[in-house]
């Protein structure tokens, strides 16, 4: 068990999970009291002791399904519903092999002169196959790095078990069962039978490699979904997408704010003085001794967002609204406006709840507007530009997100200019492609004078670069 136990920490720290020798010596003890057999104790104790960190415990759940459960699982998953296609012969498998076994008698033969592999698929022996399974993944060494050498360690598995050997002799053993004078039924479902078990054992040696590739790479795979995910258009994300995004999306404002506050650090220290370091250290023939640098003024940039909550862009809305609260700090002051129609301020809701009970709120329009009315662009800049246009000035940036379909309204574009003449900048974030700016109900081309940045924001990789251009 101990080796287990090794080979599982290095697994974790391949994986980015910091797991220290004591940390290990801990997990030793604390099974000494413990049974395998108790998987949830097992869990939450191996949890307990080797990880310390919130966000490595979704790392160390899905590593440990893949390393002490759930290939047995799949073994029994894919041999059962071969077995199980006996039943359209009106047969099961203890009764075939109850006919076997005694043809075979009379025929001085037994299952158990099989070679060990084929006697294992053919009588169900789940704890020997699986035993065969590792012990040919072993003697293939496979040291899986890519998706495509998958195909290539499940061949050399497959050779190290012989399987196509397997097969063979369990079709000879039906060949000399036929001419023994076995029932034409019986045979029919033993071929059938010999068929499935031989795909089955290939589908859960390639599920072995898979899981191995994981196991060996779990950082690299978690990195490959979360590019996939940087890219995938916010339109199509499922359920589950959505939730692993809001993940990404705190990885990625951390970096920004990680990025921001090393550059601040830097530019607080200021440049070097030339002139006032040397008159300084005249007195030392000139021999910059002590250094003088020119102090900045610290000028912590404001942030003005205006979030279109419309259903038609209400997924594109959602990571906006996430960015903005991860990067709240990272501003002298922040202001959030939704709008479909109506425009409402939910500065406050962002500020003082937790993050999804926020955004989601944020999304409803904070009970502030009604989100369930056609799209009006014009009157919600206008609305804005009547009631908080005092609130932008020469160090406001404005954040407007939106797909800029106006039902055919009053774009009221000159509200936006006056708000454009006030800023910093303005920066438009729109879903839609800009071939299909100012088309049909779209005013995107009555903005875009006002505009300092347009672009196309439609994943979440496109939306980090225009955020890390604003505040980098």
């Amino acid at each position: 068990m101990q080796s287990k136990i090794l080979e599982f920490t290095n697994i974790l720290r391949n994986s980015g999970v910091r797991v220290s020798t004591a940390e290990t010596i801990d997990a030793f003890q604390a099974l000494e009291l413990l049974s395998i057999e108790e998987r949830e104790v097992f869990r939450d104790t191996l949890r307990t002791t080797m990880v310390k960190r919130g966000e490595d415990v979704s790392t160390f759940n899905e590593l440990f399904d893949l390393y002490w459960s759930g290939f047995y699982d799949t073994l029994r998953e894919a041999f059962g519903d071969a077995a199980g296609q006996l039943g359209s012969f009106g047969l099961d498998l203890d009764e075939l092999l109850h006919q076997i076994a005694e043809l075979l008698k009379d025929m001085d033969g037994d299952i158990g002169d099989l070679s060990e592999l084929a006697r294992a698929m053919l009588t169900g022996d789940l704890n020997q196959l699986e035993q065969i399974i590792m012990a040919a993944a072993a003697e293939a060494e496979i040291k899986i790095e890519n998706f495509l050498q998958i195909g290539f360690f499940t061949r050399r598995t497959l050779e190290q078990m012989d399987l196509d050997g397997a097969q063979g002799e369990l079709r000879d053993l039906a060949a000399e069962l036929e001419a023994a004078g076995m029932d034409p039924a019986q045979i029919a479902a033993l071929r059938q039978l010999i068929d499935s078990l031989t795909e089955a054992a290939r589908r859960v040696v390639r599920n072995h490699t898979e899981r191995e590739l994981q196991k060996q790479n779990h950082d690299y795979m978690e990195k490959f979904r979360r590019e996939t995910l940087l890219e995938k258009s916010f339109y199509h994300l499922s359920e589950d997408e959505i939730r692993k995004m809001r993940e990404v999306v705190e990885r990625l404002a951390q970096k920004i704010k990680n990025i921001l506050s090393i550059r601040r650090r830097r530019l607080n220290k200021g440049k070097l003085d030339l002139h006032q370091t040397l008159r300084l250290n005249m007195p030392h023939g000139g021999v910059p001794f002590q250094l003088v640098f020119k102090q900045r003024k610290k000028d912590r940039p404001k942030l003005v967002v205006m979030c279109d909550v419309s259903s038609s862009v209400a997924n594109v809305s959602r990571f906006m609204l996430q960015f903005v609260y991860s990067l709240q700090e990272a501003f002298a002051k922040i202001r959030s406006f939704v709008f479909v129609a109506e425009l409402g301020e939910v500065t406050h809701i962002l500020q003082e709840g937790d993050i999804s009970e926020a955004i989601e709120e944020a999304l409803e329009g904070g009970g502030v507007i009604n989100v369930y009315t056609r799209s009006n662009f014009g009157h919600a800049f206008h609305h804005f530009w009547q009631n908080h246009l005092a609130a932008i000035d020469n160090k406001t940036t404005v954040l407007i997100l939106g797909d800029t379909r106006n039902n055919y309204n009053d774009a009221r574009a000159w509200c936006l200019r006056d708000i454009h003449n006030k800023a910093k900048n303005v920066v438009w974030l729109n879903p839609e492609s800009p071939s299909a700016w100012g088309f049909g109900d779209s005013v995107m081309d009555k903005y875009l004078p006002y505009t300092d940045l347009a672009e196309k924001c439609r994943n979440l990789k496109q939306l980090n670069a225009v955020i890390d251009r604003l505040i980098l």
